[in-house]
């Protein structure tokens, strides 16, 4: 297994001791005491992409093909009511660097597969003939900013771009979209835009979209007044652009779905770094009006997080207990419940997680698409891996799970930003 090591005069290290069993799964994660170094873990898998011919392992019982080869960067995926399929092309805006540290995380994040100059657009992908391959790919729509989340409601088609929401006049069928965007709310952003990615999806009257804001940073280190609005998921009324924050405390919430029984809105969230290998899971949970679940000031509840400056002892009080730990630094990105009928019955209401994987932990977490299983609205078991083998035998990244999507034929498709790839899973004929 290879690690990258950064040069000495950076005061960077990598670590080398073996991590902890894995326990930070489930909705009763074993939380390990905060380990703080002089020098964060940096343990990054090079990207490699995939040989010609090779692609990930399905679980037993299932296969996987490729729907799409040769993205740019695909990283979100959106099915329109016709089946075509939306992949947001994109990666981080091109900004200013913000100091050492700055440069630091820019460098590993190129080293794993996220250097790229974003491609700033959506792709159509479409299958004419029903056999699981998109023939026909079409630039949907160009010159947008760090795209992310798209949700169709009536005509109108919404996107997420890093700094704004906006709208495009949709039709069924349309291959392309020339009409120039009409902005509908402006989103925090600026200079650092520590977590660019912006979700969006739409609440089941459609009157409402709920719009999913990254943190500034780890723990509040630009400092809180930096922070506004952050951290935290957006209620947007869909005719004025009115909005107000639904739910709060969440470092880095990105995937947005509603699970099938209970109707209620689930998001995945990537938590904090740098206080240990096992420390704190990511997690999935339903998401409360209202509702505060710590950040920066603790994490899992009411674990106090002594970084965050100044401490604010009220807010922890009230924090929320996530609902189901999804494992230390496993950058869970993806999340859809499976509401269609093509796999077998255990897969019903479950959930499917895109984790993108690692590059802070000593040894390597997620790079893979798992299931938790699901009854009547909760989860009600362990994970489940799905689609493997993104990580090749010598530690290097062939792919990095990014969005997971039902296509409307019922197979999961899988956005793959280093693959450069939408993977496509249906049960074993």
């Amino acid at each position: 297994m290879r690690r990258f090591v950064f040069p000495a005069s950076l005061l960077l290290v990598v670590a080398t001791a073996a991590a902890a069993a894995e326990t930070s799964f489930g909705p009763h994660p074993d939380l390990s005491k905060p380990a703080q170094h002089w020098f964060p873990t940096v343990n990054v898998a090079p990207a490699r992409g995939w040989a010609k011919g090779a692609m990930p392992k399905p679980a037993k019982g299932f296969a996987v093909n490729a729907f799409a080869r040769g993205l740019d960067h695909p990283r979100w995926l959106y099915v329109l009511p016709n089946g075509d399929v939306l992949v947001a092309e994109s990666n981080t805006p091109e900004e200013p660097i913000k100091g050492i540290k700055d440069w630091i995380t820019r460098m590993v994040m190129a080293r794993a597969g996220a250097g790229v100059k974003s491609p700033n657009r959506i792709i159509l992908l479409r299958d004419t003939n029903g056999d699981g391959i998109a023939d026909k790919q079409s630039v949907f729509i160009s010159g947008l900013y760090s795209p992310f989340g798209m949700v169709l409601v009536g005509g109108t088609l919404y996107v997420a771009d890093t700094d704004a929401v906006v709208t495009f006049p949709y039709h069924e069928g349309d291959t392309s979209i020339t009409a120039k965007p009409k902005n509908l709310v402006d989103l925090p952003a600026g200079d650092i835009d520590y977590h660019w990615t912006k979700n969006v999806v739409a609440s089941p009257d459609g009157s409402k979209l709920y719009v999913s804001v990254g943190s500034d940073s780890n723990v509040g280190d630009n400092g809180m007044e930096n922070e506004k609005d952050r951290a935290a998921i957006w209620e947007v009324d869909r005719a004025t652009g009115k909005h107000r924050i639904y739910a709060s405390g969440l470092r880095n919430p990105v995937g947005m779905d509603y699970q099938p029984q209970s109707g209620a809105l689930w998001v995945s969230v990537n938590e904090r770094d740098e206080i240990g290998n096992d420390l704190p899971p990511d997690y999935m949970t339903q998401v409360r009006e209202n509702g505060f679940y710590g950040w920066p000031y603790s994490y899992w509840g009411q674990h106090v997080d002594d970084r965050a400056k100044p401490q604010r002892p009220d807010l922890v009080a009230k924090a929320i207990a996530p609902d189901y730990a999804l494992g230390a630094h496993t950058a869970s990105l993806g999340l859809t419940f499976y509401d269609g009928t093509l796999f077998p019955q255990h897969y019903r209401g479950g959930a499917f997680v895109g984790q993108h994987g690692s590059w802070n932990r000593s040894e390597y977490a997620g790079y893979k698409v798992i299931f938790v299983p699901f009854a009547n609205g909760r989860p009600s078991g362990g994970p489940e891996d799905i689609l493997t083998g993104f990580l090749s035998d010598d530690g290097d990244a062939q792919g990095r799970p990014v969005g997971v999507t039902v296509a409307k034929d019922g197979a999961l498709l899988v956005a793959d930003d280093v693959g450069n790839a939408v993977w496509r899973v249906t049960p074993q004929k």
